[in-house]
């Protein structure tokens, strides 16, 4: 199993970056906040102006020709700037399922996602709200033992509240009866989990970063009794406990992002554990760098709460840590099956 990545995969890195850096620095994200959260119509074209919504779709198509493999840390930067990440990751879905809606569905689709002009919203199986979804042109559901195609007026937008004011979700309705274009429920529901989760662990390892580096600058630069807080053996620890976890999880997530891709076997193995250990390394650096901060951790003008609130809203996203637990010991006792929706996701 080869994880180097290619030149090409480096340079995508790089320039997404230091987009990133320039586009998505704290007080853009506090604006974001007070604006109502959510991915803008700026930055939403931005990002496709940089060929991002793309990174997944075939150089034929349009898009850049990576596969997840190579994507993986392009997301991971993402996270590192909390990035209001929903249209991009239904973007990136989007070559997975836009297949289901036949060729003149997916050549209506494909070129607006590419170019910016519309946006597509994604039910993850499992999860209560759709991120997103009242700006979103199309919504794609997956419910049951079906696949729904939901366009712009078709459906009811209910909001939801998060402690995580970047974040818009809502609860999706349909007002007309919705076009089913997949029947394979089981098939569809487990490998658009797979995928999605793969994302969010990669973005859960960018935030993690990001977290860690603002706790050593911070103990760098606080003193207490004459001396910074990091040379104190206790904040170390604390620090290097985060340093330590979040070296573990990035190959991890990087082996999922593989298996995915290439769909190799004991693929949900592979995504769970991504999932845990990527969640895992997260929360642990919340709570780290939270007590590395102290209470002004918490507060508005600390740009820590920013990430921190990202984080903890993260935590049951494409299934909860008792979901993915129970499918890794599933796969190590009793080898991967694809189960039933209603089977996979009864506890979450």
């Amino acid at each position: 199993m080869d994880f180097t990545f290619s030149e090409d995969e480096c340079l995508l890195r790089d320039a997404a970056r230091e987009f990133f850096a320039t586009e998505m620095t704290a007080d853009r994200l506090r604006r974001i906040w007070e604006e109502g959260g959510g991915c803008d119509d700026r930055l939403w074209s931005a990002l496709a102006e940089l060929g991002l919504p793309g990174i997944l779709v075939p150089e034929e198509q349009g898009g850049l020709g990576l596969d997840e493999a190579g994507a993986v840390r392009v997301v991971e930067e993402a996270g590192y700037v909390a990035l209001p990440e929903s249209p991009l990751h239904a973007a990136w879905l989007a070559p997975f399922l836009l297949p289901t809606l036949g060729e003149e569905g997916r050549a209506r689709w494909l070129p607006r996602l590419l170019s910016g002009e519309a946006r597509i919203a994604v039910g993850i199986p499992g999860d209560l709200a759709v991120e997103d979804a009242d700006r979103a042109h199309l919504v794609l559901l997956s419910e049951g033992d079906a696949l729904f195609a939901l366009t712009a007026g078709s459906f009811r937008c209910e909001p939801r509240t998060s402690f995580d004011p970047g974040r818009r979700a809502f609860a999706v309705t349909p007002s007309i009866d919705p076009v089913c274009i997949g029947a394979e429920g089981a098939r569809i529901a487990a490998e658009l989990l797979d995928r999605a989760a793969v994302l969010a662990a990669a973005y859960e390892l960018g935030l993690a970063r990001r977290i860690l580096d603002l706790a050593v600058e911070h103990a760098r630069q606080r003193c207490q009794f004459g001396r910074p807080v990091g040379s104190f053996q206790a904040v170390k620890h604390l620090l290097a406990d985060v340093a330590v976890r979040l070296q573990f999880a990035r190959p991890v997530v990087y082996r999922a992002a593989w298996v995915v891709a290439r769909e190799a076997p004991r693929r949900a193995l592979a995504v769970s554990h991504a999932r845990l250990a990527a969640g895992q390394a997260a929360r642990l650096a919340a709570r780290n760098g939270l007590q590395v901060f102290g209470a002004m951790g918490y507060t508005w003008e600390c740009d820590l709460q920013l990430y921190l609130k990202r984080v903890w809203s993260l935590a049951g996203r494409c299934g909860d840590e008792a979901l993915h637990r129970r499918r890794v010991r599933q796969a190590l006792l009793v080898g991967d099956t694809v189960p039933g929706a209603g089977d996979t996701f009864a506890e979450n």
